[in-house]
């Protein structure tokens, strides 16, 4: 079989790329078999090795104006498809993909899940199982709303990512004192905030999944699973995350049901996406749809895991090419976030020293650089985070005991500077 020249592999069209930390990975997979051409507000830096050409734009968030300048490049070098990972962008990124005839290219269905407030009635009207949810926009609603759903109730913005917002309230005094917080997250892009931007939710019980798939001509097929640790209670922060090679749920029946009529009431049909399950005593309910990879490295955990390249799976799903969906491996795959202890904090350095990792620790990361001002949550949920470490073994009490190995390996220096700075990512 002859190997494609890089002038023959197929064109991929990709907005935004995030931080090289969390994302290279992504680009460098895709680079070994498609011509990636890039959209970005910036000239790129460490993106260049693995680029074919870059276009340079006022902003990656306008869909519209992109589209113009798609179709400009299209008409003189055809792309096969558009690919973004980037929760602020995907609604962006499919006026490209219509606007070029390719897939995943409906601007309407990435607003529904861009909008869990749409997300919520489209499941509705479908039937599927999923938490009581009432959208609201001030105060007077939300303890209404409360009332109907019961407590304890679930606070939650409704075009935010990464738990950004979102908190479980007990009684009404609570959700007096937390709405606020809820109502006035923000995350670093602009979000177009509807009449009534939070939701009050049912607080329903059991272990929270998240699952990362790929849909190809309406057909969910189901990756990795993600087992959720969270913290810092009452809010959702995510500080861990567990994807095994044999976890049963990809085969469970249940849940591959669910999955499916998820989907169908969506019209998602083609591409990838991060879908939260919470496996409640009566069977799965939809917590939230989300039409891209997973964030915090849960692709890249199921690449340690399986084998299989996400990377590579969603650009050939961009393209309608045939996807290689076969375990090459059989593991667990972790992570673990790491976060200073008072708000405000000043970093000086962060690393891992001290005795040798064990081998099972694949990977440290440090996040935070020198001079950052970083808080624990809430006030640093997500953004927060400092350092991560990755681990992979034969079963997740290995990869626990790794990780709790590069924990006690963080050193982190610091200095508590006033209430009044304001904390950067």
């Amino acid at each position: 079989m002859t190997t494609p020249t890089p002038e023959q592999r197929p064109a991929l069209l990709v907005i935004g790329t995030g931080l090289r930390s969390y994302r290279e990975y992504l680009l460098r997979s895709i680079s070994s078999q498609f011509r990636i051409h890039l959209f970005h507000t910036a000239e790129p830096s460490w993106e260049k090795d693995y680029i074919a050409g870059w276009t340079v734009l006022p902003s990656t968030s306008d869909g519209p104006a992109m589209a113009e300048t798609a179709r400009t490049l299209h008409q003189q070098q055809p792309f096969d498809g558009v690919l973004c990972w980037d929760e602020a962008r995907i609604h962006a990124t499919s006026f490209v993909a219509q606007a070029l005839g390719v897939r995943n290219g409906d601007p309407d269905v990435i607003a529904r899940l861009r909008d869990k407030g749409q997300t919520r009635a489209a499941l509705a009207v479908a039937g599927v199982p999923q938490p009581r949810s009432v959208p609201v926009k001030d105060e007077a609603e939300a303890l209404a709303a409360a009332a109907e759903v019961g407590y304890p109730a679930i606070l939650k913005p409704r075009g935010l990512g990464a738990s950004l917002g979102v908190v479980r309230v007990e009684n009404a005094q609570e959700l007096r004192r937390m709405f606020p917080f809820t109502r006035d997250t923000r995350a670093p892009e602009p979000v177009a905030l509807p009449e009534r931007p939070v939701l009050v939710e049912e607080c329903v019980l059991g272990e929270e999944i998240s699952i990362d798939s790929v849909i190809s001509d309406g057909r969910v097929t189901p990756l990795f699973i993600g087992r959720k640790v969270l913290g810092y209670p009452p809010y959702a922060e995510e500080v861990g995350h567990y994807v095994s090679a044999d976890d049963p749920l990809l085969t469970d029946a249940t849940l591959l049901a669910a999955l499916q009529d998820t989907h169908a009431a969506l019209g998602f049909t083609d591409g990838w996406t991060h879908s939260e399950y919470m496996l409640t005593s009566t069977g799965p309910q939809v917590i939230e749809v989300n039409g891209r990879l997973g964030g915090d490295l849960i692709p890249y955990l199921g690449l340690l895991a399986t084998g299989i390249d996400p990377g590579l799976t969603a650009a050939r799903a961009a393209c309608g090419l045939p996807l290689e969906l076969t375990a090459s491996q059989h593991r667990t795959a972790a992570i673990r976030f790491f976060y200073v202890a008072e708000e405000n904090t000043e970093i000086t350095s962060v690393s891992f020293e001290g005795a040798q990792l064990p081998e099972e620790v694949h990977r440290t990361i440090v996040v935070a650089a020198p001079g950052a001002v970083v808080s624990p949550p809430p006030k640093g949920t997500a953004f927060g985070r400092i350092a991560a470490a990755i681990a992979a073994a034969d079963s997740i009490p290995r990869c626990a005991a790794a990780l709790d190995a590069a924990e006690a390996a963080l050193v982190i220096t610091g200095t508590v500077q006033p209430s009044t700075v304001a904390a950067r990512p």
